[in-house]
């Protein structure tokens, strides 16, 4: 960032810095309004400072419909929206553009990877392009890993990265977990509810699929002074479905807004 250094205040380069991403190839940025006459500048400037960058995004606007895709404009660079991310041992290709995707989920996907064992049989609701699917897959002596995904898109993706990884203990299904849930006639050991908004509608369908002793995941948005509710809309949808549980572990995941996080409650089906 030194060569920002010349034409932005060092409160600037702060708001820049906290405020990209690097998926990839891509740099995504968002340009606060009082910058948006230098977002020129500020894009340039990332390519020149970053060898492995080779496009940049800024963001459009908040993440939009049940996707929670994100529209991009073309401030320098390469013009594609489409990279291969690497992490975890694992590549993601995917259209930033058509399909939702953090790159700063890589840890959260590394924790839950650190507490599978052998032979598992895990479930990944709300998969995307499968950057959970491979990297459990990849790194796991899991035996067997199934994601579900409504976006098209998400789901095209997904079944190339299952290729792209030459991975063979995968599945991965193209619809409504309400719909295809019900249908499958199998139990999970574990699984993964990638959907931190409203994922409580879905936690009948993913007791559908449990038995005693599966771990699930459970994403959720909260304020910092409201994190209680995470759990009580676990308990209210385990009350209503006449199932006993145990807390395993709650987890920050990363900031969303002022005060606000992505967070993560294990529990367990007793």
């Amino acid at each position: 960032m030194d060569i920002l250094k010349k034409k932005l205040s060092k409160k600037e380069i702060e708001k820049i810095i906290t405020a990209h991403d690097i998926v990839g190839t891509i740099a995504i940025i968002e340009i606060p309004k009082e910058l948006e006459s230098k977002e020129k500048t500020i894009a340039k400037s990332l390519l020149k400072t970053n060898k492995n960058i080779k496009t940049v995004l800024k963001k459009v606007g908040e993440h939009k419909g049940i996707f929670r895709t994100q529209k991009m404009k073309l401030l320098a660079g390469k013009n594609t929206k489409e990279t291969i991310h690497k992490e975890n041992n694992v590549k993601i290709k995917l259209n930033v553009e058509k399909v939702f995707f953090s790159a700063r989920l890589g840890t959260e996907r590394k924790r839950i990877m650190k507490q599978i064992k052998k032979d598992e049989k895990i479930m990944v609701l709300f998969s995307g392009c499968a950057p959970y699917v491979c990297v459990f897959a990849k790194n796991t002596r899991a035996k067997k890993v199934v994601g579900v995904e409504l976006n098209t898109e998400g789901h095209k993706y997904g079944l190339e990265n299952i290729k792209l990884n030459k991975l063979t203990n995968t599945k991965l299904i193209q619809g409504n977990v309400k719909k295809t849930t019900p249908k499958l006639k199998e139990t999970f050991d574990r699984i993964s509810m990638q959907l931190p908004k409203n994922a409580e509608d879905f936690l009948p369908e993913a007791f559908m699929i449990s038995k005693k002793g599966t771990i699930i995941h459970f994403y959720d948005f909260e304020h910092e002074k409201e994190f209680y509710k995470t759990e009580e809309k676990v308990n209210n949808a385990c009350k209503k479905a006449d199932i006993k549980y145990e807390v395993l572990k709650f987890e920050k995941c990363g900031k969303y807004g002022p005060r606000k996080f992505r967070v993560c409650l294990d529990f367990k089906i007793l």
